[in-house]
């Protein structure tokens, strides 16, 4: 039997629901990236971010190659790049609207 689509969509958004995740899929919006580079950025623990991109990969959200001795990530998809910027968006928008509600909340308190 094959899951319902609410629940693949779900099940991608929890695999997002990681700030070190979030942050690899920015850093690779540019292009391909050797996994040192990442690690520079980030400033994790080697092991984490490992773990952190074995999910990424088992989820097809990004793939792995090897240029000489680099292991490389990129995006599997222009899509995730896509994504990404609707958060921003969305995330503008809400900041946004939170914004207009404070300064409603402080014009009814005095």
């Amino acid at each position: 039997m094959s899951v319902p689509l609410y629940q693949a969509k779900a099940e991608m958004f929890r695999t997002l629901g990681h700030p070190v995740r979030i942050r690899v899929l920015e850093l690779l919006q540019n292009g391909p990236r050797p996994v040192r580079d990442l690690l520079a950025e980030i400033e994790i623990e080697a092991s984490n971010l490992s773990q952190q991109l074995a999910v990424l990969r088992r989820a097809g959200i990004v793939t792995s190659y090897r240029d000489g001795s680099l292991v490389m990530y990129q995006l599997s998809t222009p899509h995730v790049a896509d994504l990404l910027a609707a958060g921003r968006r969305i995330l503008g928008s809400v900041l946004k609207d939170r914004d207009g509600l404070l300064v409603e909340l402080r014009a009814v308190a005095e």
